[in-house]
């Protein structure tokens, strides 16, 4: 059974950081490439980040500079590091796992506020 399971979302002040981690079982993970969506009510999900199995890490435009995607094949999670926060940042993230085919986890709140 694939299971991908998120953590590490919350409440964060603009301009704070929050780091979610993304713990996968059931694939053979350093195949995988390993990618972050968002997704507001209302709207469609989209593309945060994405990282190949050889590490090649891709950003949207709008958090280039900001995040950083990792993973740690040894442990089999992948992380992203979200730093200088914005409201607009406010969101469900979901973890995603891509060989074909893709899967997805149950995703985490990330809420930016004062």
């Amino acid at each position: 059974q694939v299971q991908l399971v998120e953590s590490g979302g919350g409440l964060v002040q603009p301009g704070g950081s929050l780091r979610l981690s993304c713990a996968v079982s059931g694939i053979v993970f350093n195949i995988y490439t390993m990618g972050w969506y968002r997704q507001t009510p209302g709207k469609q999900r989209e593309l945060v980040a994405s990282i190949t199995r050889y590490g090649t890490a891709n950003y949207a435009d709008f958090v280039k500079g900001r995040f950083t995607i990792s993973r740690d094949n040894a442990e089999n999670t992948v992380f992203l590091q979200m730093n200088s926060l914005k409201p607009e940042d406010t969101a469900v993230y979901y973890c995603t796992a891509r060989n074909p085919p893709l899967y997805w986890g149950q995703g985490t709140q990330v809420s930016v506020s004062s």
